[in-house]
């Protein structure tokens, strides 16, 4: 052993805290090659390898040897606490620039230009901020002495993560001296990936692949068609699976319930998504490592990056939208454990929530041109001021925005806060985006071969992500042809999980701002003297719930059934708002105008309150449900509403409805309400709309 080798070898038990650690087979190797000029690699290894431990070590190296600092570009800043803690181990002064420390921008670029940190993490979205690169990168570049690019299949629009940012990383890396090191890491690239990341960053990139087998994982799928049947099954079995490990679902209402009904079945459960502040995932990631808790209920937001090496179990909630997806979260579990499982439920809406991803993952052309066109015409715009002109949503135009502001040249720039058109001719390659769309259909067709395959389940990931090598695990309910946890579940646990789905309710946030512009010459802050109160929705649009229910009242039957109206008095029993309404009025709908005012009706009835229909709709307006951002759901609302003035409105109120999204028909009617003189206005839907995607 050389004594570079030996030198690496001390660094890295001490990063690990193991005085015995050794290599992994490669990781030495491609240290080794990493210290070499101008060495351009891309390290393809499974989750949980040791690939952010060739970068450190690298660095300590090269930073030993003189060299300047390392860049390293990485999706997961957020969840590399404890890879940069093995970092520190070593004598590495790590620091991060984005978007949560800017009080501390000012010392880390002084500390960078008197060469006091020794690896520079930042987001692949910080390449975008003009003020770092004009104050940070510039001055920085010359001096770059090692470049990582981590979680590199971003890069592909091939992949199944594709981020459009990390193609900023290209013009980047043409910028840096020619004579550094390259790293980029990834645990899921199959051939095709593979191949779009050699043309993003060169083809004399060398691929270095590993076997993305791990032993100790074992795979069963289990078909469970209904909401019901799968909650049945967590709460019947997860007592029983080992340690503690991560449910993953496609939807951050389904991580929300799903914890919740394991909470009320004596399990320790969390919902964790993007919609947490960092300190709240920091917290839960902590309880997870500690082994404090039994599931984390997560979304895709705890994925890349997070690294519990005794994680017992993963179970996938419902069918993810690609073999590569699948294998890169399951892949979390079962890295320094003998045994853990992989456990993928399988039901009736999945495909629809992954067609929702895959319709949605490019903007369509007439989103495009809308923007472009209205760009052209006014002069610079904000996201905000595109919301106000255009019926997109925020998401959808930021999505456009930032596919092309990384075309090259692109039609689009940003200045401060506002979007301008640049004079280029530009066309999108709409048959390439076709060409993805179809792809990602095959992919999930894939997933459906690997539900339904009678071949080793671990034999048929790693396949798929070209890995040739894998043997038959011989540990897969398939291999074992027997299932590894039992695929039934009690009685008494299908009847309580029907229970808990029709006791479920769900709470409606009042609004406290008004839109930019305003509705009904209100504008700003809202008074809390003309806020709605907190309210409640019955179920969730569809669900397995009273959600169907309410879904065959509205559009089937034409007539809501009176279980929902014992169903909401019995919430309102459970609820009980103070002050307790002394009336029920409803929104009105010229489409529909008898069937939520007869519900309304039948529930006053049911509570022993008056109904007042003294809401009017005085002119027509698009369904809300066209609208898609909440400036035009807002605006489609003014004028729209008046009040009737009558007696007995001074009490309290319940304003019922039978869908809520927005929430603006009931901040708009509920200012109108306590502007004419009413109590408190309590929000009372039969239905919150499901579909709340995203991390």
């Amino acid at each position: 052993m050389s004594d570079l080798q030996n030198s690496a070898l001390q660094l890295l038990r001490t990063a690990l805290q193991d005085p015995t650690a050794t290599f992994r087979d490669g990781q030495w190797e491609a240290i080794a090659q990493l210290l070499y000029p101008r060495t351009r690699l891309l390290m393809v290894q499974r989750t949980g390898w040791g690939k952010s431990l060739v970068y450190f070590l690298t660095t300590r190296l090269l930073r030993n040897q003189g060299m300047g600092p390392t860049l390293l570009i990485s999706p997961l800043l957020a969840l590399m606490r404890n890879q940069i803690a093995a970092a520190e181990r070593i004598g590495l002064q790590a620091a991060t620039i984005n978007s949560t420390n800017q009080e501390e921008w000012q010392i880390v670029q002084e500390q960078l230009l008197n060469n006091q940190v020794d690896i520079l993490l930042i987001s692949p979205e910080r390449l975008a901020n003009e003020e770092f690169r004009e104050q940070v990168l510039l001055p920085l570049s010359a001096r770059i002495g090692f470049f990582v690019v981590d979680e590199a299949h971003c890069i592909s629009d091939w992949g199944h993560d594709f981020r459009p940012d990390f193609r900023r990383i290209v013009r980047i890396l043409q910028a840096l001296p020619t004579t550094i090191s390259v790293l980029a890491t990834t645990a899921t690239a199959n051939n095709r990936v593979t191949n779009d990341i050699l043309v993003q960053l060169g083809s004399n990139l060398k691929v270095v692949r590993g076997k993305l087998t791990r032993q100790s994982l074992c795979l069963q799928n289990i078909s469970l068609p209904s909401q019901k049947d799968k909650l049945a099954w967590l709460a019947e079995h997860l007592p029983s699976l080992p340690g503690s490990g991560i449910i993953y679902t496609l939807t951050i209402q389904d991580s929300k319930q799903v914890a919740e009904w394991l909470k009320t079945q004596g399990i320790d459960a969390a919902p964790y998504s993007g919609q947490l502040e960092n300190p709240e995932r920091q917290v839960l990631e902590q309880r997870l490592l500690n082994n404090e808790i039994k599931a984390l209920v997560a979304t895709s937001a705890l994925g890349m990056g997070f690294d519990k090496p005794d994680l017992g179990f993963v179970i996938h909630y419902q069918r993810p939208g690609s073999v590569v997806h699948y294998y890169q979260q399951v892949g979390r579990a079962g890295r320094a454990v003998s045994q853990a499982y992989g456990i993928l439920l399988s039901g009736d809406r999945d495909r629809e929530i992954t067609d929702y991803f895959i319709e949605s993952a490019f903007p369509p052309q007439s989103h495009i041109e809308e923007i472009l066109t209205i760009l052209a015409e006014e002069n610079g715009l904000s996201v905000s001021q595109l919301e106000e002109r255009l019926n997109l949503s925020r998401g959808q135009i930021e999505k456009v925005l930032k596919l092309l502001s990384v075309e090259s040249p692109s039609p689009v720039a940003k200045l401060d806060s506002r979007w301008y058109v640049t004079p280029i001719n530009y066309t999108v390659d709409w048959d390439k985006i076709h060409r993805l769309t179809e792809i990602r259909r095959q992919e999930q067709a894939k997933m459906l071969d690997y539900i339904n395959t009678s071949s080793c389940l671990m034999v048929f990931l790693a396949r798929e992500l070209d890995d040739d090598t894998t043997t038959n695990c011989d540990r897969c309910a398939v291999c074992l042809d027997k299932p590894l946890i039992p695929e039934t579940f009690s009685l008494e646990k299908s009847q309580k999980a029907i229970g808990f789905l029709l006791r479920s309710n769900h709470i409606i946030e009042p609004r406290k701002r008004w839109p930019s512009g305003g509705i009904y010459s209100w504008k700003g802050n809202i008074p809390p003297a003309l806020q709605a109160d907190i309210g409640r929705a019955l179920s969730l649009w569809g669900d397995a719930g009273w959600g169907a229910l309410v879904k065959q009242g509205k559009y089937q039957d034409g007539h809501f059934n009176d279980a929902l109206v014992n169903a909401v008095a019995e919430l309102i029993q459970h609820w009980q708002p103070n002050p307790y309404p002394t009336w029920i009025t409803c929104v009105p709908s010229l489409i529909r105008p008898e069937l939520v005012p007869n519900f309304s009706e039948r529930l006053a009835r049911q509570l022993n309150i008056p109904f007042l229909p003294c809401v009017r709709k005085i002119k027509p307006n698009r369904p809300q449900k066209e609208m898609r951002n909440s400036s035009q759901q807002a605006r489609n609302l003014d004028g729209v509403f008046e009040i009737m003035n009558g007696q007995g409105m001074e009490g309290s109120v319940f304003l019922v409805d039978d869908m809520v999204d927005s929430r603006w028909t009931f901040t708009a009617i509920a200012a109108l309400l306590r502007q004419a003189g009413s109590g408190k206005v309590f929000p009372l839907a039969l239905a919150l709309n499901s579909l709340s995607q995203g991390e």
